[in-house]
């Protein structure tokens, strides 16, 4: 390992996944003392003064980000640390806002010639008057991470106004089709795709790959490498790679897809999202990808700091 460094593991932060990060910031703090790193962790709270004085006060070589959702995971405290001239993991400020802002990572995957399925941006009020598209449909944030605030709308579901009542999300949704079939994710370590994990929720009440399905234990089961036709496989794993480079990621992310293989004959694979602050917890897919290819959650952690930089 090279020398020690001072590292300030952020963790915790604002938004609805708070927990998770709480989570993913622990267990990194572990790994990076494990490699005898010299290591704090700072919860990132709403006081923007005194975070910027304890990070100030703590100096650190390294901030490891493992914040997730609004405020760590789309560009703000990235510029923040930028402006600090403090070198960080994971995304800049650019990579970070696009990817969290489904509405613009949906252009960029457009534009650069990504699959992804047919949708587009609703003042969310349009919801109660009616489908914006042929049922079912799936109606999502355009600005929040792990399926937060995701429903799927199928036909003859009287559920369109207790989605608007609800919403708590902002002034707009992303609607797009749902699409059958399978989840699926591929993790990405710089320019290299790691494998592709097939993710089947456990249990009951859950129609697809949600909040509780990715983070209760046992709340989903996860197949990898995943049993799909070779062909199709190199095709995800091309794809999570452009969709890498195309929104500028740097160190880790994760790019998440439907497979529907309903018509074996004639599969279509989705691109969903990227996340450029993959779950760092004891059920997370990037770390459990690592491990497969022979990368150990230390070492998976010790690249991410040598990975780490800043854009100032």
């Amino acid at each position: 390992m090279s020398t020690s460094k001072r590292i300030t593991v952020l963790m915790g932060g604002i938004s609805s996944e708070r927990t998770v990060s709480l989570s993913s910031g622990q267990g990194v703090a572990e790994a990076l003392r494990s490699l005898g790193h010299t290591v704090s962790t700072l919860d990132a709270g709403a006081d923007l003064g005194a975070l910027v004085a304890e990070l100030g006060a703590q100096k650190p070589d390294v901030v490891f980000n493992a914040l997730h959702g609004r405020f760590g995971e789309d560009g703000c405290i990235q510029g923040i640390l930028d402006w600090m001239g403090l070198a960080y993991t994971h995304s800049g400020v650019r990579a970070s806002a696009t990817a969290m802002n489904k509405a613009a990572a949906r252009a960029a995957f457009v534009s650069a010639g990504l699959p992804v399925a047919e949708g587009r941006v609703i003042d969310i009020a349009e919801l109660a008057e009616g489908d914006p598209l042929a049922a079912p449909y799936v109606v999502k944030p355009v600005s929040e991470g792990s399926s937060v605030g995701v429903s799927i709308v199928r036909p003859g579901a009287n559920v369109r106004e207790r989605i608007v009542r609800d919403w708590t999300f902002g002034p707009h949704a992303l609607v797009e089709e749902f699409i059958p079939g399978r989840e699926i994710t591929v993790g990405v370590m710089g320019e290299r795709a790691l494998t592709i994990t097939d993710i089947t929720p456990t249990g009951s009440g859950h129609d697809f790959y949600d909040y509780d399905a990715k983070y209760s234990t046992g709340g989903s089961r996860h197949e990898l490498p995943a049993r799909i036709a070779p062909d199709v496989a190199q095709r995800a794993l091309d794809v999570a790679v452009a969709a890498h480079k195309t929104l500028g990621c740097a160190g880790a992310s994760r790019s998440d897809f439907r497979l529907d293989d309903t018509d074996p004959a004639n599969p279509r694979l989705i691109l969903l999202e990227v996340n450029t602050q993959p779950g760092m917890t004891a059920t997370s897919l990037l770390p459990e990808q690592a491990a497969y290819c022979g990368i150990s959650f230390p070492a998976l952690c010790h690249w991410l700091v040598e990975q780490a930089t800043c854009r100032q």
